[in-house]
């Protein structure tokens, strides 16, 4: 995964809140590219929402894992993350503009196809005390790639 933002909070706060929400999507890429769903869930909120195009959104944990079992079974994914921005919006939500490049295996084709997205989380960080990690809250993303002649 590449680094390439700064956050906008100030300077201790904003390189720790920066540092473990990298991580977070660091895990992601990671488990995106192994077809791991259960590792994806580990980073969701509970109530979380996963926005793909041209699809209903889907929301909770029962749905973003029947969306990625879904997903996962149709492709496979060679990608990389470039963290582009974050920001923390209050001391328990931040935003993070992503884009990603790589490529995916459509598997009923065998085929390798270019993939690239720009993507927004929200990310929301638990109570301190209990879970205080910060998980993704919502998840939208788009192609770059320009559309099929």
């Amino acid at each position: 995964m590449k680094k390439l933002a700064k956050s906008t909070h100030t300077a201790a706060d904003a390189a720790s809140v920066q540092s473990h929400i990298e991580k977070v999507l660091q895990a992601y890429e990671k488990a995106l590219n192994a077809s791991d769903t259960g590792a994806v869930l580990t980073l969701f909120a509970p109530d979380g929402v996963f926005m793909a195009p041209n699809n209903p959104s889907t929301v909770g944990a029962d749905a973003i894992r029947a969306a990625y079992n879904g997903i996962f079974q149709t492709i496979t994914f060679d990608t990389e993350l470039t963290v582009e921005e974050v920001v923390q919006v209050a001391p328990n939500w931040a935003f993070v503009r992503t884009s990603s490049n790589g490529h995916v295996t459509v598997k009923a084709i065998n085929q390798r196809v270019p993939d690239a997205n720009h993507e927004l989380f929200i990310f929301q960080r638990g109570e301190k005390g209990r879970d205080d990690a910060w998980k993704i809250a919502r998840y939208s993303f788009a192609t770059t790639l320009p559309l099929p002649r």
